[in-house]
C-alpha cells in the first residue's frame, strides 16, 4: 500500500532574477520587478511530500522527525533569511527562479532520503504563485 506523508516548512530568502550576458533593457523586459539590481524578497512556503510503501513494522513511509530534520539541514539552514544569488553555491550560475529553487530542493533531499522513495516539492512563492517538481 503506498502512501504520501507530506511536512510543510518556511523560509525567507532575497534573489533577483537577471542575465547576466544580457542587457540592462533585455533583464528588465524579461524579469521586470523582479530584476531588481538591489534584490527583493519572498517569504517562500514548502511542501516536503514522499511517497512510498507503508512499513509493517512501524506503520510509517517515512518518520516524519527525520523528514523535518532533512528539511532543516538541506533546505532552511541553507536557504532561509540567505541573498539566494550571493550565498547560496547551487544559483552562483543559476537564476533562482522559483522553478530552479525548487528542483535544487528535490535534488538536495533526494540525496538524503531512501532512495525507494518518491518526492515532490510544492514550492510557493506567494500564495497565489507556486511550482511543483517530482523529479520529472
Amino acid at each position: 500500500m503506498r502512501v504520501t506523508v507530506s511536512r510543510r516548512a518556511h523560509f525567507n530568502a532575497a534573489h533577483r532574477l537577471y542575465r547576466p550576458h544580457w542587457s540592462p533593457e533585455k533583464n528588465e523586459a524579461i524579469f521586470g520587478k523582479c530584476n531588481n539590481p538591489h534584490f527583493h524578497g519572498h517569504n517562500y512556503e514548502l511542501i516536503v511530500s514522499v511517497t512510498g510503501e507503508v512499513d509493517p513494522e512501524t506503520g510509517y513511509v517515512v518518520d516524519v522527525k527525520i523528514l523535518k530534520d532533512y528539511i532543516k539541514s538541506e533546505v532552511e539552514d541553507a536557504f532561509d533569511h540567505k541573498n539566494l544569488n550571493l550565498e547560496v553555491p547551487e544559483f552562483k550560475a543559476k537564476n533562482p527562479t522559483a522553478e530552479n529553487i525548487a528542483i535544487v530542493i528535490y535534488n538536495k533531499l533526494k540525496l538524503v532520503l531512501d532512495p525507494h522513495l518518491d518526492l515532490e516539492v510544492t514550492l510557493y512563492e506567494t500564495p497565489r504563485n507556486f511550482v511543483s517538481y517530482s523529479g520529472k
